[in-house]
């Protein structure tokens, strides 16, 4: 284990609940082990860590992200979405190979919607020009994770959302079976709906034919 990570590692063990991590375990349908430590218990000990344990290289910070992906307990995954969201001043374009990388390891809508809510949304308003093609990209691929976070990067925009991108990803992607898929849809259109919801209605009205009824239920949810 890196040395960086050793104190965090000691921390998570310290405050581990074993009744706690079989509930959270079964929660992600047994897919990853925990330490049972619930974000309000386990994100002050990531910040403190943080603050204690200043990183300035950026090589070695996307090593140390890549290794809590390594790590067995999803815990750490997170810790380590967090601390590379932490360090964002320290991020250049090609930070985002190891975010696509991260996307697609242990892969599950909780550290997939973390990683765009904390790493994408942030890195595509830094680095604008490569937004088209990287997210152009994903949005075409089989991985539905990978076409998931194509549509929810975002997010959080509100005013500054790119409205033909995301209406081209929606629209390539209405077909989809995949259950994450539809709902990100309507979960995004409804969250679009706060800043336009206009636009949203419209755009439900128009595509109604192709979008799927989870899709518009999760859409206009709360605009009826």
């Amino acid at each position: 284990m890196h040395a960086y990570l050793q104190p965090i590692h000691s921390a998570f063990q310290k405050n581990a609940n074993a009744e706690n991590a079989a509930g959270m375990k079964a929660y992600l349908l047994d897919q990853f082990e925990f330490f049972g430590i619930k974000t309000p218990g386990r994100r002050p000990l990531g910040k403190t860590h943080y603050k204690e344990y200043p990183i300035k290289d950026l090589k070695e910070l996307e090593t140390i992200v890549w290794e809590c992906f390594e790590l067995p307990e999803r815990e750490f995954q997170y810790f380590g979405i967090e601390l590379f969201a932490f360090h964002k001043k320290a991020w250049n374009s090609g930070s985002i190979k190891l975010m696509e990388k991260i996307i697609l390891t242990k892969s599950w809508w909780d550290s997939v919607d973390h990683i765009n809510a904390e790493l994408l949304g942030p890195y595509f308003l830094r680095f604008p020009e490569k937004t088209a093609a990287i997210t152009g990209k994903w949005n075409k691929s089989e991985n539905i994770w990978l076409q998931r976070s194509s549509i929810l990067f975002q997010k959080a925009y509100k005013e500054k959302t790119d409205t033909e991108l995301l209406s081209r990803y929606i629209l390539h992607c209405a077909g989809s079976k995949e259950f994450f898929i539809r709902k990100v849809i309507g979960w995004m259109l409804r969250e679009y709906g706060r800043t336009d919801p206009a636009w949203v209605k419209k755009f439900v009205k128009q595509h109604s034919a192709i979008l799927s009824p989870l899709s518009q239920r999760e859409a206009l949810k709360n605009l009826k």
